[in-house]
C-alpha cells in the first residue's frame, strides 16, 4: 500500500487558508493520484487551538476532505472536532466516513480536557487488508493502548501536534511502539508555530522491525512511502512474541 503523509504549517485557525494551502501543495507535488492513503496532523485545518468555535468542524470543512477522497480516489485520514471530541476521521475513496475516533487521553498540560470530551474506546478500520488502528498525539505515551489492539492491528497511525521540545520524545515512543507490538507505526506531525509552540514535523513511518522507513524531517510537503502487511505478518512467524503475551487486567 502506498501511503502519503501530509507535513505542512498550519496558519492558526484559518480553515480557509489551510484549505487553500493544502490544495496547492497537492497540486504541486501531483502525487496524491498515486495514493492509496493520505493522512493529516491533528486539528488539520487550525492546529491545536482550544478554541472549540474555531476547531469544530462544519460541513464545508468534511465536503472539503470528502471532495478531495473522491477525487484522487484515496483513503484520506484527518483531523478536527466534532460533538466536543478531538476526532480523527477516515474516509474512503468515495468520500465516506469509515473510522472517527476520539482522543481519549487529553493533553491536561495544555488544559485539553477543559475545552474538548474525552473518548471512551478505541476502533478499527481496513484499508485494502491493512488492519488500522488509529489514535492521535498525546495517546502515545500510553502503550497500552496499542499493546491491547496488537493482535488486530497490521498499521497504527498516530495524528498529531507535536512540539519541537519533545521531539526526542516523539521519535523514541514511535519507534517503541512499533518494536513492542510489531506492527506498522504512521506518525503524522505539523511543522511551523503557533501562538503556543514551535513544531518539529519528523512524521515517520516506522515497520515491525523498528526501522525508520520514512522520517519528513521539517520541510512542508507530501511524502510517500510503501507498506507491506505481508512483513508484518512474516515479522511475528519468524520473531513469534505475542504469543508469549499475559492478559493485561482492566477490571476495576
Amino acid at each position: 500500500m502506498k501511503v502519503g503523509i501530509f507535513q505542512y504549517d498550519a496558519l492558526w485557525e484559518n480553515k480557509s487558508s489551510n484549505q487553500e494551502k493544502i490544495r496547492s501543495l497537492l497540486d504541486a507535488k501531483g502525487t496524491a493520484e498515486k495514493l492509496d492513503w493520505l493522512i493529516f496532523p491533528e486539528m488539520t485545518l487550525t492546529g491545536f487551538s482550544m478554541n472549540r468555535e474555531k476547531t469544530t468542524l462544519a460541513g464545508a470543512d468534511s465536503d472539503f476532505f470528502y471532495d478531495m477522497a473522491r477525487r484522487f480516489g484515496v483513503y484520506v485520514t484527518y483531523g478536527g472536532v466534532m460533538y466536543s471530541g478531538n476526532r480523527a476521521i477516515t474516509l474512503d475513496r468515495a468520500g465516506i466516513v469509515v473510522n472517527e475516533y476520539s482522543k481519549m487521553h487529553l493533553f491536561s498540560y495544555a488544559d485539553e480536557h477543559k475545552y474538548y470530551s474525552a473518548g471512551e474506546k478505541q476502533s478499527a478500520f481496513i484499508i485494502d487488508s491493512f488492519r488500522v488502528t488509529p489514535l492521535i498525539c498525546y495517546d502515545l505515551r500510553f502503550s497500552y493502548l496499542f499493546w491491547d489492539r496488537a493482535n488486530d492491528t497490521d498499521a497504527y497511525v498516530v495524528i498529531a501536534s507535536w512540539p519541537a521540545s519533545r521531539v526526542l520524545h516523539w521519535r523514541s515512543l514511535l519507534q517503541a511502539r512499533a518494536i513492542e507490538n510489531q506492527s506498522y507505526v504512521i506518525g503524522v506531525n505539523r511543522v511551523g508555530a503557533d501562538p503556543k509552540n514551535s513544531y518539529c514535523g519528523n512524521s515517520m513511518v516506522i515497520d515491525p522491525l523498528g526501522n525508520i522507513v520514512l522520517d519528513c524531517g521539517d520541510q512542508e510537503g507530501v511524502f510517500t512511502v510503501e507498506i507491506s502487511n505481508h512483513l508484518v505478518e512474516e515479522t511475528r512467524v519468524k520473531y513469534p512474541f505475542q504469543k508469549d503475551r499475559r492478559e493485561r487486567n482492566t477490571a476495576k
